[in-house]
């Protein structure tokens, strides 16, 4: 165990962000923690490093554990370059490097004390080696690349460095001092597609522990094999990636909501058996029956998600077929040249996908092709009856001087009223007396919401986005993917999140960064798996003919199918569901069946427990076999159900 919350209770004034939160993390273990905005991810790595106490609960920590957060605001030595702060997280193997070097300095004229100078140089040499010191220079130059610093960048000053360029350096100096568990608070945020795909190379080949907060799906599901999910106040574990948490909580849910409605059927038929004899013949089973009722534990109903953000889109004019024709452009400024030789043709309902590193080009070529910059060549040609709605990054059409509603009021009609506009805002979490926050009080998340319900409101057929998901949690995300896959219209996106380019975009644009582009007809993984295997493949430049580019997709390996692994057999049945044996079909009276039933709902709420365990969450066979015990109980308790439906309703027995 590295570090441990049991039933940890935390809040802020009146706001209670963890409610008896429990969980658990191991040496080795790669996890992710997800949940909403608010719902206590950073609290959690703040309690664990002990820069907050809970209120309730413990917080429990190996004993020397050496923990590796990387704070939003990172400071360095003054002074220091680049490379001398990567290297600065060597810092016991550089003392023992700078004492060598006295040590041979002193040789030669050592004298009597030679021998000492010499055992004091072998124990040294001995510890440097074995702590890795001829491979640590190596190490640190690797990773400064792999997180996009080039060796032109090493001598800067580090003070000269932008903020997201101080937060990669920050990270990088975290990976390379290798504490027992990596606490790693949206890594993503700073980094381009080549350095994120280079730092889940990185960590699937970490030995030790780490925890990651991310909105990044697609990280997540490369990077992580454990999700831990933070939902009102409480902790659930999920054994896998993203996307087998997304399955298995469904699985869950579904399980948890049939056993709540078998029991709330059965609550209903024993209230109405209670009702009709309490006064009657059968007042003395009607009372065993609201005893029964009075002792059942009950199950909760599937607490359905918050509400994530309705951003269905209006409807659009209908424009023509070809929406967006770039034919040999090159973008920039006429002393720097961004990407040249861009062509491609897109088409009404399709979405472009713009991929590349940091200052390749990406919102240049979005400013190019709405006219805001002229091209350095070439020619943008836009089709008929297109309305084009510009969200841009920096949320700078956003008035921070107005009310929520005055804001959404500059794109709507004149005859929209109030009640039209408040109800527009309730979609995007903007209720009650919301609406008359001004735009400089909202956050971040809020004022992405609002920028794209004046994109939606104003009922364009052409969306220009520049990272849309920028501001928003997971759900938000995937409710934005839901309403883009639905609409009707065309849309050029900017995204560094992988994940929202699977699901929206039919078109990659990917900009290199030193004036290349490439054009690919299909979505992010198509075009990565294209690129990887490229080296085999002739090149096709950016403005081949369509059928090259059809014949290069289609000379790309097929998919090696995955292997298919059969399931353990299940786990010998637990005891504790023992149904009384019946002598003859109609022996069993309504109170043994009943002692049954509650044996059987019993034992379903013991193996719900024991799923969301983090233990059994890492043990695959073990929540296989418990899983399958969970079916066959549920099967076992709707028989129970039928039975004791039948036999309640049968007269009592007459007696001699």
């Amino acid at each position: 165990m590295l570090f441990r919350l049991s039933e940890v209770h935390k809040s802020y004034g009146v706001q209670d962000v963890l409610r008896g939160t429990s969980l658990q993390v191991n040496p080795g273990e790669h996890v992710g923690l997800v949940g909403r905005n608010g719902a206590g991810k950073s609290t959690i790595f703040r309690l664990v490093r002990g820069d907050e106490s809970p209120d309730r609960g413990d917080v429990v920590r190996a004993r020397g554990l050496k923990l590796g957060l990387l704070d939003q605001h990172v400071h360095f030595k003054p002074g220091s370059t680049v490379h001398e702060s990567a290297l600065a997280a060597f810092g016991r193997l550089q003392q023992i490097e700078h004492e060598m070097h006295e040590l041979e300095h002193r040789m030669a004229d050592a004298g009597d004390d030679l021998d000492k100078v010499l055992e004091r140089y072998s124990d040294l040499q001995h510890e440097f080696e074995h702590e890795g010191g001829f491979e640590y220079a190596a190490r640190a130059e690797a990773i400064l690349q792999g997180l996009g610093f080039d060796r032109e960048m090493w001598s800067l000053e580090t003070e000269k460095l932008s903020g997201g360029q101080q937060n990669r350096l920050g990270l990088a100096c975290l990976l390379l001092a290798a504490p027992d568990v990596l606490l790693l608070d949206e890594p993503t945020n700073h980094l381009d597609v080549n350095a994120v795909e280079w730092l889940e190379e990185f960590l699937q080949e970490y030995q030790s522990a780490y925890v990651i907060i991310s909105h990044d799906r697609y990280f997540l599901d490369r990077a992580c094999r454990r999700i831990i999910e933070l939902e009102n106040g409480r902790a659930a574990s999920y054994t896998g990636n993203y996307s087998d948490y997304l399955v298995e909580r469904e699985e869950r849910r579904e399980a948890q909501q049939r056993a709540y409605d078998n029991q709330q059927h059965l609550i209903a038929k024993t209230q109405e058996f209670i009702r009709r004899n309490i006064a009657g013949q059968k007042t003395k089973q009607a009372k065993s029956r609201r005893k029964m009722l009075e002792k059942l534990e009950r199950l909760d109903a599937v607490r359905h998600d918050q509400a994530s953000g309705d951003f269905r889109l209006q409807a659009i004019e209908r424009t023509g077929n070809h929406v967006l024709t770039v034919t040999d452009l090159s973008i920039g400024y006429q002393d720097k040249l961004l990407a040249k030789d861009i062509s491609f043709i897109l088409r009404r309902g399709e979405c472009l996908g713009i991929i590349g590193p940091n200052g390749s080009g990406k919102t240049t070529f979005l400013r190019t092709i709405l006219n805001k910059i002229a091209p350095l060549s070439g020619e943008v040609r836009w089709g008929t009856k297109v309305q084009i709605g510009y969200y841009a990054q920096q949320l700078d059409d956003l008035d921070e001087r107005n009310e929520i509603i005055m804001e959404l009021r500059r794109v709507a009609p004149s005859s929209a009223t109030a009640g039209e506009l408040r109800s527009f805002l309730a979609k995007f979490l903007f209720t009650g007396d919301d609406v008359y926050k001004h735009v400089h009080d909202l956050s971040g998340g809020e004022k992405g919401r609002l920028a794209l319900a004046k994109l939606i409101y104003s009922r364009v057929n052409v969306l220009v986005l520049d990272e849309p998901t920028n501001h928003l949690d997971i759900p938000s995300r995937e409710a934005l993917e839901e309403a883009l896959s639905a609409y009707e219209g065309t849309i050029v996106t900017i995204s560094h999140d992988r994940y929202f380019l699977d699901r929206v975009a039919t078109q990659i644009l990917a900009l290199d960064g030193i004036g290349g582009a490439e054009h690919y007809d299909g979505d992010y993984t198509e075009y990565h798996d294209w690129k990887l295997g490229r080296r085999e493949i002739e090149y096709q430049p950016v403005n081949a003919e369509p059928d090259n580019l059809v014949s290069v997709a289609a000379s790309r390996p097929a998919p090696v199918p995955e292997p298919v692994i059969s399931k353990p057999a299940p786990a010998p049945k637990k005891p504790g569901i023992k149904v009384v044996k019946k002598k003859k079909p109609d022996a069993r009276t309504p109170e043994l069946v009943e002692t049954d039933i509650a044996r059987a709902e019993q034992r379903l709420n013991e193996i719900s427990e024991q799923m969301g365990t983090p233990e059994v969450a890492r043990d695959a066979d073990r929540l296989i076999a418990l899983n399958d015990e969970y079916q066959q109980t549920e099967t076992l308790l709707r028989s129970l159900y039928e039975e004791w439906d039948r036999v309640s309703q049968e007269p009592a027995p007459a007696s001699s």
